[in-house]
């Protein structure tokens, strides 16, 4: 098992490419929790903290329609059971579409667990946990969601972990039309992040924070009804990943990319809905009857 995890950990750091970093600053709003939300080091690190009076959080100041956005995260060390840190895409209003990664504090030597969704119209309900195959609280470690007109997909480190694809054909839902912020939060869900709701929160451990750098979009950018991406042309890259260029607005999986996949899906993911029969007695959505590649 450890040979497995050590050959796919080198082949995710080969296919690794420098994105350009964001300003914290230019990019980002720090929209509640006061002074829990920090913007340090002239705009490269950005820091959110939970404490037992408040969260905080912040968004992005651009909307996207598209893209591919990267963010470097160190999550909530120690005893984080009970705290939620929200990463996502969303738009606005009761039919909202969204894209999320949710990482779900644990006890102390107990594993976070990775919770990813995607809501169109309003409508969620499309959940797959995993855990990590590192400890995402020691260093920074890379999430990003890729996301054109014909899936998204959901990387960490690069290595794909989750792919969700527009299955309108057979009537499903897929978020094409609303542009969206990229949002971040840290806050309390102590009723059932950990264990269903059995693991509290420990107060006394508090503050608790998370840690961001390394922001990069390279997306559409959504202004005054039209996008950015309006007139462009691109050329997929041949790795498979859609990384740091124009590649991504038709990119999907190669066959190394289908292989991490698997290998992801086969030893970390630890809830699928699409597996969930008690869940769906009438039969499971249709988007599960298809591949999932």
């Amino acid at each position: 098992m450890l040979k497995i995890v050590l050959f796919f950990l080198s082949m995710s750091c080969s296919f690794m490419a420098a994105a350009s970093a964001g300003n914290f600053y230019r990019d980002f709003d720090l929209t509640w929790g006061d002074h829990r939300a920090k913007i340090l080091d002239g705009g490269n690190l950005l820091t959110l903290s939970l404490d037992q009076i408040s969260g905080s959080g912040f968004q992005s100041k651009r909307e996207y329609l598209f893209g591919r956005i990267d963010m470097q995260l160190k999550l909530v060390a120690g005893n984080s059971a009970g705290t939620v840190t929200a990463y996502y895409l969303s738009s606005e209003g009761p039919n909202h579409d969204e894209i999320d990664f949710e990482f779900l504090g644990n006890l102390s030597g107990d594993p976070y667990i990775v919770h990813t969704n995607v809501y169109t119209q309003g409508k969620g309900g499309r959940e797959q946990q995993f855990y990590l195959w590192f400890d995402p609280t020691k260093n920074f470690h890379t999430y990003s969601i890729l996301w054109n007109p014909q899936r998204i997909i959901f990387l960490v480190d690069n290595t794909p972990i989750r792919v969700f694809n527009n299955e309108e054909s057979i009537g499903v839902g897929f978020p094409k039309k609303q542009p969206m912020k990229l949002y971040s939060s840290l806050w309390n869900a102590d009723q059932w992040a950990t264990k269903g709701g059995l693991i509290k929160t420990d107060w006394s451990k508090a503050p608790f924070t998370a840690y961001y750098k390394s922001f990069n979009a390279n997306a559409c950018v959504w202004s005054r009804g039209s996008s950015s991406c309006a007139n462009s042309k691109s050329t997929p890259r041949p790795d498979g990943f859609g990384n740091n260029n124009n590649g991504w607005q038709t990119q999907g999986l190669n066959a190394p990319g289908r292989r991490r996949l698997r290998w992801v899906q086969r030893y970390y993911m630890i809830y699928n809905y699409c597996t969930d029969l008690k869940r769906f007695p009438q039969g499971r959505p249709r988007e599960c009857r298809r591949s999932r590649f």
